[in-house]
């Protein structure tokens, strides 16, 4: 049998089919996400938004806090400022009327050793400028010092009451017995009985008072008054090593001692 060739229904051309075996490249994987709930937040979105709610919950502290604080001091200037011009506050003045020394002896022991023992009377006076306020003192603590070291002290145990546009005199004693000195003092001393003006002396009262202005009491507030610009000789008889002492006192210069009166303000253990 003879085999038949039929045509082929394509177009016969000179072109020449190419196959190539070459494989496309696989897509790109996409990264892996982390299984995890829905519904479940992001902890680190979270710490974010707990700090920020954290600051501006400090933030709103702090700005409260200032106003607060500034509107006290809005307030507290604007009465301090009402309360100045309808009263016109000043404080009380203190100066030193007589300062007499009756007994001032240095004893010297056999080791060396000076010791003192002295008796001075002091008045002082308080004068209240003020119109309509009153001032209500406690006890006062008196210290008498000679450049630092301490010669006589005493109390005024009363209290008193220094009413507006009045003057209040008063008297204590100052004294010291058997007060160790040490030999710069007695030296310093020493030197200065040898000079016209004498010991330079120093006074320091301490004592709480209380304000009224009309009906307003205010609380004790502890006040420190410095007199300085005293000087005194010593009765004769008390520059030696005895014992006994002149009849005799001893006036000390006062016509150029100052007194200032300072706050005494006490912060837990601190006082300034």
């Amino acid at each position: 049998m003879t085999d038949r060739v039929y045509p082929s229904s394509k177009p016969n051309g000179n072109t020449t089919a190419v196959t190539t075996n070459t494989r496309l490249p696989p897509p790109p994987s996409k990264a892996q996400q982390p299984n995890r709930h829905p519904y479940r937040p992001n902890s680190v979105t979270n710490q974010r938004t707990r700090r920020r709610s954290r600051r501006g919950c400090f933030c709103l502290c702090c700005f409260w806090s200032v106003l607060i604080i500034t509107l006290l001091l809005l307030i507290s200037a604007i009465a301090g400022c009402i309360l100045y011009l309808l009263y016109r506050p000043h404080r009380p003045t203190f100066s030193i009327a007589s300062l007499k020394i009756s007994e001032f002896n240095r004893t010297t022991t056999a080791d060396d050793t000076t010791r003192l023992t002295s008796n001075l009377n002091l008045t002082i006076s308080t004068r209240n400028p003020n119109k309509k306020i009153t001032f209500y003192y406690d006890s006062i603590s008196i210290t008498c010092l000679s450049e630092g070291t301490q010669v006589a002290n005493g109390y005024f145990a009363n209290s008193f009451v220094s009413n507006p546009n009045n003057i209040t005199i008063i008297r204590s004693s100052l004294s010291s017995n058997s007060l160790l000195l040490e030999t710069e003092t007695v030296n310093r001393m020493r030197s200065d009985l040898k000079k016209k003006s004498g010991l330079p002396l120093k006074l320091l009262l301490d004592t709480k008072v209380r304000v009224k202005i009309e009906s307003i009491r205010s609380k004790k507030i502890g006040i420190r008054i410095k007199c300085e610009g005293i000087h005194s000789l010593i009765p004769k008889g008390g520059s030696g090593n005895s014992r006994n002492s002149s009849s005799s006192s001893v006036a000390a210069t006062v016509s150029a001692a100052k007194c200032k009166l300072d706050l005494r303000i006490k912060i837990w253990k601190w006082t300034f």
